[in-house]
């Protein structure tokens, strides 16, 4: 246990002549004490910062950093105790300053500066969207962290996340191995989100401890908003992408989705990313080298390689489907598509012979899954 810092009660009396009274002084001080204590060995991670008044209440405690940020707190109902919020961060110093006075009216002080220890790795995360988006109907909140997370330290991770919105929209987390073999937690809206929602997200992570040596150092605050609602729908025996606004279809184009030897993933996708010139390789979703095409107005869907995007190269567009399981289309309508869907729309995939279940972490494959199996992923079920 670490020792708690016990502070020299400054004992504040009025000077008067001659016999003045010495009953103020005969009362006894409070005891300040702060925790962890200054002047030791390095504070352990994990720890709260506490202060604790005995024999009376604390009038004032402000906490620092050592870049001078304000630590908050809360203060306990009968004023004789305060905690920080959250847990102290690695390599950092702290200088506490506490003021009470006891039930007698005199005043005393503490103050504590201390470091803690340095954590072994530092977790860092990547948030989609990014402060400020706006983004499609389908989009999930989506967060990489750079570090494995241990799953007996998930359950308090996702509890320091928060999620606001305006107007109110039921959701939940859920983890997710993503693609690039990391770890991902994802908030999902039971259904689409409503145009226009705001949503604001807090995540309380600093102090924390992932796991496997890992801690993360600092709070994340990132905000966007939910733009037009618009979606598309492929129809593979049709050779159609039909796009529609506030669920009215405003015009269908003609093209190619994936052969019968490797048709086109089914279910719901959401636009992960975009891309207005991009060089195709066959390797990169695992034909060697047969091939390498330069194609525009790429739209991302999953990670593993299923795209909307131009093929002037296919002779067959609207007639065959012949593609290696993208959706395939003229340089204009690819344009037209690329502008028309933002990040976080959703495709969905209608008619395709694939049997594939696309996982969650192929791209921002939320959909995949119904409400009742999207729960489930939660740490807090």
């Amino acid at each position: 246990m670490i020792p708690a810092l016990i502070a020299t009660a400054t004992v504040l009396t009025a000077c008067g002549g001659g016999g003045g009274s010495t009953q103020a002084a005969d009362k006894p001080e409070t005891k300040v004490t702060v925790a962890p204590a200054g002047g030791g060995a390095a504070a352990k991670l994990g720890s709260d910062i506490s202060v604790r008044a005995d024999g009376g209440k604390l009038t004032s405690v402000e906490v620092k950093d050592d870049k001078g940020a304000k630590v908050d707190g809360q203060l306990a109902g009968d004023g004789a105790s305060w905690k920080s919020d959250g847990k102290v961060k690695p390599k950092t110093t702290y200088t506490v300053q506490a003021k009470a006075k006891s039930t007698g009216g005199k005043e005393s002080s503490a103050s504590s500066t201390f470091t803690t220890e340095a954590a072994d790795k530092v977790n860092k995360l990547t948030n989609q969207p990014g402060n400020g988006d706006t983004v499609g109907t389908g989009m999930p909140i989506s967060i990489l962290f750079d570090n494995s997370v241990a799953k007996d330290q998930r359950a308090e991770i996702e509890k320091a996340l928060k999620v606001t919105t305006q107007p109110k929209v039921e959701g939940a987390w859920g983890w997710v191995k993503d693609w690039s073999g990391k770890d991902r937690i994802d908030w999902r809206p039971k259904t689409y989100w409503p145009s226009g929602t705001k949503v604001s997200v807090k995540g309380g992570l600093s102090g924390i401890n992932s796991g496997k040596g890992g801690w993360f150092a600092r709070d994340y605050d990132f905000d966007f908003s939910i733009g037009v609602d618009h979606k598309a729908v492929i129809d593979v025996p049709a050779h159609t992408l039909t796009m529609y606004e506030n669920g009215k279809p405003v015009g269908t184009i003609t093209g190619s989705a994936g052969s019968p030897a490797d048709p086109t993933r089914g279910g719901i996708h959401t636009v992960r990313s975009k891309n207005a010139a991009e060089t195709m390789k066959s390797e990169t979703i695992g034909f060697g080298n047969q091939w390498s095409l330069d194609s525009k107005w790429v739209t991302h869907l999953t990670a593993s390689g299923t795209f909307l995007h131009s093929a002037p190269w296919n002779q067959s567009l609207g007639v065959v489907n012949n593609s290696h399981g993208c959706f395939g289309m003229s340089t204009s309508d690819a344009k037209r598509i690329y502008d028309f869907l933002p990040i976080g729309s959703t495709v969905e995939v209608k008619g395709t012979t694939s049997t594939k279940k696309t996982d969650v972490g192929n791209g921002l494959e939320v959909w995949q899954e119904n409400w009742q199996q999207w729960q489930q992923r939660s740490a807090l079920k």
